[in-house]
């Protein structure tokens, strides 16, 4: 648009040059042509200043706001004198007068709507009566042909100015929504790490705790009567501190179980796992099936869950149930691994699961099951009174060959 302002100036003052040489005004035309040239050329400084209003509710079309902008002082003072000398100029040479259509932008880039369009039809004016004056008569075409022109450059500009107080205010609900967005995945993930870590210390430093409370116990109690049996049961006890720092110090680090930590993979796990919650009222067994081969293959998210599962089901068993015998059973598919842990305890009414197992004082069934719908596996309690319980969990696996 400022091209086509110099080109239009410099295209009016060699046209005059051509057709008037020599007259008296001529010195005129050219001093105000160059003082247009250098006001159009260095505006005031701030000249415009931003105004976040759209046109309608939202940026909608329809309201009554302004373009946009709003002008400064200085820019309102420098836009009357452009357009002062550009009417002196029309007054003395008609043929400067299609330099309004780059003014016309220039008041729409500056004003108010309203303001715009009053100067834009001023503008027109001026362009329409220097056009009869160069025709030297009436001419319908020259009446008309400006203010449609002005018309057209009016409604394209304002409505592109529409169009982008939509975009500013689509981008500004974008920006608000990914930091939005960004805030509530910053809170998930605090969530989700506060989650694991109570997950992890009810299912290694709690359950720990409660065993080691239990073997300190029963030394105290046999502590006089038999000091053997009283050393081994504080021997077991602090075989069971070992392995609980062990496993504090990797799930703060968020690393495999420290069973999982040294080989074997889960079997293996399963088994040093019932060793350590055997004793003189539980004996645990362990049952792999896995004729397929399929156990090393299991992903290391799969293994840690199954192993915590079983942890914190036998925990539940040694606590709740009276059982005497429990058993661990791992069933290994093509398409999912299952994991039981069936005893022989006192069991419970179907919907009557134990306060205690319920996560009311500990994490408990809960924990199990949203550890198995993490991996998008399901976990069922089958149970009655008098005859034990069986806790069974399945977790789909992809193709392991």
């Amino acid at each position: 648009m400022h091209v086509a302002f110099f080109l239009l100036l410099g295209g009016a003052l060699a046209r005059f040059l051509l057709r008037h040489p020599g007259e008296a005004r001529t010195p005129w035309i050219i001093g105000l042509s160059v003082v247009l040239a250098l006001l159009y050329a260095v505006p005031s400084a701030g000249a415009v200043r931003e105004r976040r209003e759209p046109f309608g509710r939202e940026g909608e079309p329809g309201g009554t706001g302004g373009t946009g902008r709003r002008p400064t002082v200085p820019g309102l003072g420098w836009l009357t004198v452009v357009v002062a000398v550009w009417v002196v100029l029309v007054l003395l040479a008609p043929s400067f007068a299609w330099c309004a259509v780059p003014l016309f932008y220039t008041g729409l880039r500056m004003l108010p709507a309203r303001a715009a369009l009053v100067l834009v039809a001023v503008l027109t004016v001026f362009v329409v009566a220097a056009q009869l004056r160069l025709a030297g008569g009436f001419d319908p075409n020259l009446l008309l042909a400006p203010p449609a022109v002005a018309a057209i450059a009016a409604a394209v500009f304002l409505q592109m100015e529409r169009q982008s107080v939509r975009q500013r205010a689509l981008i500004d609900d974008l920006i608000r929504t990914r930091r939005e967005l960004a805030a509530s995945e910053r809170r998930a993930g605090t969530l989700s790490e506060r989650q694991r870590l109570s997950m992890e210390i009810h299912d290694t430093l709690a359950q720990g705790l409660s065993s080691q409370q239990m073997l300190l116990q029963a030394a105290d109690r046999v502590w006089e009567s038999d000091p053997g049996k009283a050393r081994v049961h504080v021997r077991t006890a602090e075989a069971v501190t070992e392995h609980n720092l062990d496993e504090a110090r990797r799930f703060v680090h968020d690393l495999a179980p420290a069973d999982l930590a040294r080989g074997g993979g889960l079997g293996e796990a399963l088994r040093a796992l019932a060793a350590r919650e055997s004793g003189e009222r539980l004996a645990v067994r362990v049952h792999v099936d896995d004729d397929g081969g399929l156990a090393p293959h299991l992903p290391e998210r799969v293994r840690s869950a199954l192993l915590r599962i079983a942890q914190g089901a036998l925990a539940n068993v040694r606590e709740h149930s009276g059982a005497r015998t429990a058993a661990l059973t791992l069933t290994l598919l093509d398409d999912q691994v299952v994991l039981d842990v069936a005893d022989d305890g006192r069991g419970f009414a179907p919907g009557e699961l134990p306060a205690s197992a319920t996560g009311v004082r500990g994490h408990g069934v809960p924990a199990m099951r949203a550890r198995a719908s993490r991996l998008g596996g399901t976990l069922t309690i089958e149970s009655a009174p008098g005859e034990g319980a069986v806790l069974s969990t399945a977790i789909p696996l992809e193709p392991l060959r």
